[in-house]
């Protein structure tokens, strides 16, 4: 079995935009670049999918933009986790005011 290899998301981006970007045909890419061909069309699919405004679910972001909605997606569902946990415990203080438990 072979070691999996890892990319940057600089080295998938610049990948798939020999494709997008500068007309090389996908297989033409693969033997310029040394990666397997299901590699980069999934490279390519995903950052024509991020320019037109669609958010990877479950991998990094190839775009800026797209990488920092990923961090921001991230923070807003931390603050949410945050805000139930308060939400919790202020009516669990109101509840034991309201029976009178200190």
């Amino acid at each position: 079995m072979g070691k999996r290899r890892h990319f940057s998301v600089e080295f998938k981006r610049e990948s798939a935009g020999l494709v997008l970007d500068q007309g090389y045909s996908i297989l033409e890419a693969v033997q310029a670049i040394g990666v397997g061909e299901s590699a980069l069309r999934r490279w390519v699919k995903q950052l024509a999918d991020e320019r037109g405004g669609i958010t990877p679910a479950g991998s990094k972001a190839l775009t800026v933009e797209q990488q920092r909605i990923q961090v921001l997606e991230k923070k807003v569902s931390q603050l949410e986790r945050e805000k139930s946990i308060l939400k919790k415990a202020s009516a669990l203080l109101m509840s034991d005011m309201y029976h009178g438990v200190n």
